[in-house]
């Protein structure tokens, strides 16, 4: 573009003094062309090629006149295409309010450079000035609004999304991924403790967690470390370092503990965020009982650590995610099959036996009995399925928690079986991971079953303690013990096991003294405290 104007200049004026325009134009561009990317030199450049372009189309046209070569001011047709060069470049950039900014100075240096060409502003006066000044302004809007539409034009087309075929893909390769990958990487509390163990080494720490976010606002704790249990703050509205964290998604160091209660002294905490892309998936908390215990140094020592983690947490919580809506929905698919299925054929074999019994003629005693049997038998199959039914349909509502679910779920059983249910709950405020909670109230359910249907039992202890990341279950009957030998007991037994496994938790069968059997399920290690915190145990009997 500078090669062109400057050959139309010479060839409108015959003047090669006016190729000085051209020269400082050169100089002009140099900061736009050199710095790019620049976010100061770049449009100043640009500024500085339209001051100089408008300034020299007035000097072009008076020479223009001068030499009498091009009449009424059209000489300005020799350089004001360069215009195009900062406008297009700004528009690419996708820069309007510079485009708009760059047009409105182009306007005042029209009409001073007009003004100073030639004497008592006669340039200004000539209508070929005025109409080729009018032309490269309509022309420069035209680039500026255009070019986004231009831009948008050439681009093909989206293809229509196509919903199942996009799943489809994502769940193959997903498949892919977790078949490629050690079991462990995928679970969210394994990725926490190793995370944790990292940190060790590079940050000093009294006590330490990993927290995830959880419905309702809340965060639930994955991981943590310390010779005593801590309360964390866990709500995102409270005024703490955490909450602090999460919205800025920035370390926070404090003075004070991000514990709910804390016995006193110097304490040094820090947060570290835990970022994917641009959302918080989870919080690092580190603190220390000593003051000023994490400078810049080791906040940055710790974020270099955190960061690698930060994506395979996020890929382990996504896969939790995804698992735990597959089951879901598979229980309840199998739920409107029981329902809409064997459960209505049961209860018309049922209405069946019925009538046959009503039309028996007299002195049938032996076939009414028989048919009394018959119908009794098929009642209680069809006990079975209604209460299998509630259990395919139970899940942990994420404002009533886990021990509210376990205790309806013992209710109706024990309802049911003639039962005395007694409860002793220990719930913390914080809560536990939404599949963790669903892999409890799993194995809670299948203990309570089995007691009600292999035990015999005239009682049934339920006990739940639930401090994040520490949890036990514990369901204890008064019944005859571990001798039943039913295969469907011992595959209850194996199914309650893999599913500890799979929360990386223990399950523990034990005789129960004078009579019957305690199963319980542990995750993490216990509190250390004196103490029941929130605790409530119902009466004999509710």
């Amino acid at each position: 573009m500078l090669a062109l104007v400057a050959a139309l200049t010479l060839t409108a004026t015959g003047d090669p003094v006016q190729l000085g325009w051209i020269a400082l134009l050169a100089v002009a561009a140099v900061p736009s062309f050199i710095a790019r990317g620049h976010a100061v030199l770049a449009p100043l450049g640009r500024f500085g090629e339209v001051v100089v372009t408008c300034l020299a189309a007035g000097s072009v046209a008076a020479a223009a006149v001068t030499a009498d070569r091009v009449d009424a001011g059209f000489g300005a047709e020799a350089v004001l295409p360069y215009l195009a060069v900062p406008l297009l470049t700004a528009a690419l950039r996708r820069r309007t309010a510079e485009g708009i900014a760059l047009l409105g100075v182009a306007a005042v240096a029209m009409v001073v450079g007009g003004a100073v060409a030639g004497p008592s502003a006669e340039t200004l006066r000539q209508p070929g000035y005025l109409a080729a000044c009018g032309q490269w302004l309509v022309l420069g809007a035209i680039i500026t609004f255009a070019a986004e539409t231009m831009r948008q034009l050439l681009q093909p087309p989206e293809p229509t999304p196509q919903p199942y075929a996009e799943a489809t893909r994502l769940l193959t390769q997903l498949r892919s991924v977790a078949r490629s990958l050690p079991g462990a990487t995928l679970d969210p509390g394994g990725i926490s403790e190793h995370l944790l163990e990292e940190l060790r080494a590079v940050a000093p720490g009294h006590r330490a967690a990993v927290l995830s976010a959880s419905g309702g606002g809340r965060l639930v704790v994955l991981a943590q470390t310390g010779a005593e249990r801590v309360d964390w703050e866990t709500t995102l509205d409270a005024d703490s370092g955490i909450a602090d964290a999460w919205a800025t998604q920035q370390p926070q160091t404090a003075s004070r503990s991000q514990a709910r209660s804390h016995p006193g002294g110097d304490v040094s905490s820090l947060v570290v965020p835990l970022v994917a892309g641009v959302r918080t998936i989870g919080l690092v908390i580190l603190e220390t009982d000593a003051s000023g215990a994490y400078p810049s140094s080791v906040v940055q020592a710790v974020t270099e650590v955190t960061g690698p983690a930060s994506l395979r947490l996020e890929a382990a919580l996504l896969f939790d995610d995804v698992r735990s809506l597959a089951t879901n929905e598979e229980r309840q698919r199998l739920a409107r099959e029981i329902h809409d299925g064997v459960a209505q054929e049961l209860v018309m074999v049922g209405y069946g036996i019925d009538n046959a019994q009503a039309t028996l003629p007299e002195g049938a005693e032996e076939t009414a009995e028989e048919l009394r049997t018959l119908r009794a038998e098929v009642t209680r199959v069809i006990t079975e399925l209604r209460l299998s039914l509630f259990e395919l349909r139970s899940e942990v509502d994420r404002n009533g928690g886990l021990a509210a679910a376990i205790a309806e779920y013992a209710r109706t059983l024990g309802t049911s079986a003639g039962l005395r249910v007694h409860f002793t709950f220990d719930e913390s405020t914080a809560r536990l991971p939404a599949a963790t909670e669903a892999e409890l109230l799993r194995i809670a359910q299948e203990a309570i079953t089995n007691a009600r249907k292999h035990a015999g039992a005239s009682n049934l202890w339920v006990t739940c303690t639930v401090d994040p990341p520490y949890a036990e279950i514990e369901v204890s009957d008064d019944g005859k013990g571990f001798a039943d030998t039913r295969p469907d007991g011992r595959y209850g037994l194996t199914i309650m096991a893999e599913r500890a496994e799979r929360i990386r938790g223990r399950l523990k069968i034990t005789p129960r003294h004078p009579s019957g059997t305690t199963v319980a399920v542990v995750l993490g290690t216990p509190p250390r405290r004196d103490s029941v915190r929130d605790s409530v145990s119902a009466p004999e009997g509710e």
